[in-house]
């Protein structure tokens, strides 16, 4: 493999890392997620479902990430308290938290459906 692409894992794998542990969503995200996986799984669900269900999952994963992303950079630019700051924290909180409630609508409709 080329260093330059072994590189960019390892510098990708820190960044994981470091969001694992000091974001404690992104960790609470993770876990419900692997248990809606499993569970989904354990229904024995269809496997377009289940696709459905991994791509939602990864995509609240994925849009924490990127909040924290966002978090950091603001902390970076903005060190003083300001409200556009604030703003462009909790805008991307809220993509978080619409990412999330998307999930648990999915999940339900899914695994509703599979005992219906």
């Amino acid at each position: 493999m080329p260093k330059k692409l072994i590189k960019s894992f390892s510098y990708a794998g820190a960044g994981a890392k470091y969001a694992l542990q000091t974001q404690r969503n992104l960790l609470i995200h993770f876990i419900i997620g692997l248990t809606v996986i499993s569970f989904a799984a354990w229904a024995k669900v269809g496997l377009i479902e289940l696709a459905i269900l991994v791509l939602a999952v990864f995509g609240v994963i994925v849009m924490e990430l990127i909040n924290t992303a966002i978090e950091e950079l603001v902390n970076i630019l903005s060190p003083e308290r300001r409200k556009e700051a604030a703003l462009a924290k909790n805008v991307a909180a809220a993509a978080v938290l619409l990412a999330a409630v998307g999930v648990v609508i999915i999940s339900v409709i899914i695994l509703i459906s599979r005992w219906l």
